[in-house]
């Protein structure tokens, strides 16, 4: 166990973040036993798919049984929509959030008081993993209402004992004044609502470099390593990946500390699992695939083996933090956000990783897919720097032919790049709106 005192870099409720493996794992099976037997009691859904099997909660012997439970996917969620998977009653609800609803109903996800606290505590230890501590002014521009992300952050910044700023999102002059004013010294929000953020601060002559502003803890989004870089470059803090999901609990289910090799998932709170997305089958610690997560202390609405659809792997290697919990590797996709251009695979991260090794380019892209004749297109619309904008109509065809190769390179496609001015593209002041597929419209 870490007990090095600088502030914020251990806390006591991170002690189950040092857990020896053996008690670790006793206390993941003693939990997954509890969770099991309270969904195969107060869920129809769980006990019929459990029978369907042949199995019952005494079928669990070992953690490593989990492997024999059914998957739990979204649509079970809608299907059971408003409160069909509930495991208690109604009157020990203290809490709703739900999903956006974009397409058809939205998820309803349901807290006891009980999983409130353990939320809160998933927090706390997620706030002390990257060194934030009691003495920080915390700047909380997640959305708050039905979005978990702003009351979650917010609950676990004042168990924390931090000074939180409930500010959610929008208004970015007022965010910044307040950033500057208030002595702001760490930011929760979406990366590319804080690189917007660093757009505007630039406009209206505000170093960021100069206020005590030191960490962001950045989520709800996939993001990659150069977006990190990025960030970093230009604001001067340290840029941390938080993990969560409302089918799960919300933000909290993993953190990255400060040694910033990848999240570490709280495993006596969410038991994790790689699985091949296509045959089901576990993978070992270290192989790429599908995330799923068991909830281990979830009381209102447990989860059994849930499917994110976001893809990653599991690193088993002891971090230097000396933490013993798994780290996942960056989620930069979902295997439910590919696209299938002309028969090949494409994700918006790989047109992000491509656009960011071109110098001159912003990291504000829109991808637009459409069919001419029959065919699928490609059209990736850029922001480009002031400085090449205002450049000779040469420069810009070279800097297109630049984008336009890299791309290729990375994806194996060809793509109509169009160069667009610095700020033209909407900017999103929580999760961005990567792509338009015009095609299913």
């Amino acid at each position: 166990m870490s007990t090095n005192s600088q502030p914020g870099l251990f806390h006591p409720a991170s002690a189950m973040d040092f857990l020896p493996l053996p008690q670790l794992r006793e206390a993941q099976l003693v939990r997954l036993k509890a969770m099991v037997q309270r969904a195969y009691d107060r869920v129809t859904l769980f006990r019929q798919r459990m029978e369907e099997r042949g199995l019952t909660p005494e079928s669990l012997k070992s953690v490593e049984d989990i492997g024999k439970l059914p998957f739990t996917v979204k649509s079970d969620l809608r299907d059971a929509y408003p409160f069909g998977l509930f495991a208690s009653p109604l009157a020990e609800i203290v809490r709703f959030h739900a999903s956006s609803g974009t397409t058809g109903k939205p998820i309803v996800v349901a807290y006891t008081q009980e999983d409130v606290n353990d939320w809160s505590l998933a927090m706390l230890r997620s706030f002390a993993a990257c060194g934030v501590h009691s003495g920080d002014i915390i700047q909380n521009a997640y959305g708050y209402g039905l979005f978990t992300g702003g009351l979650g952050a917010h609950y676990g910044a004042e168990a924390l004992g931090a000074s939180v700023i409930p500010i959610s999102g929008g208004n970015t002059d007022r965010q910044i004044m307040i950033l500057k004013d208030f002595g702001v010294t760490v930011i929760c929000c979406t990366p590319s609502y804080f690189l917007h953020i660093i757009d505007r601060a630039g406009e209206l002559g505000v170093n960021l470099k100069d206020l005590p502003l030191r960490a962001g803890v950045f989520g709800a989004e996939p993001w990659t390593e150069s977006m990190r870089q990025r960030i970093q470059r230009e604001s001067g803090i340290k840029a941390y990946d938080i993990y969560g999901l409302s089918e799960i609990v919300g933000p909290g289910v993993a953190m990255e500390c400060q040694c910033q090799a990848g999240p570490h998932i709280f495993e006596d709170m969410f038991y994790p699992e790689i699985i091949d997305p296509q045959t089901g089958e576990v993978l070992a610690d270290g192989q790429e695939g599908e995330l799923v997560l068991t909830t281990l202390c979830k009381r209102a609405m447990p989860m059994l083996r849930y499917r994110t659809r976001d893809i990653t792997a599991l690193a088993a290697d002891r971090c230097p933090c000396g933490r013993t919990l798994r780290r996942i590797c960056r989620i930069s996709r979902r295997s439910d956000d590919m696209l299938i251009i002309r028969g090949v695979n494409l994700f918006p991260s790989q047109i992000e990783a491509a656009l960011l090794k071109v110098e001159g380019t912003l990291p504000h892209y829109q991808i637009i897919v459409d069919r001419d004749k029959g065919l699928d297109v490609v059209e990736v619309q850029v922001e480009v720097t002031a400085e090449f904008f205002s450049d000779t109509v040469g420069a810009l065809e070279r800097l297109q032919a630049r984008i336009s190769h890299s791309i290729e390179s990375v994806t194996g496609l060809r793509a109509e790049v169009r160069l667009v001015a610095p700020r033209t593209l909407q900017r999103s002041e929580g999760k961005a709106k990567r792509v338009i597929d015009k095609r299913k419209m």
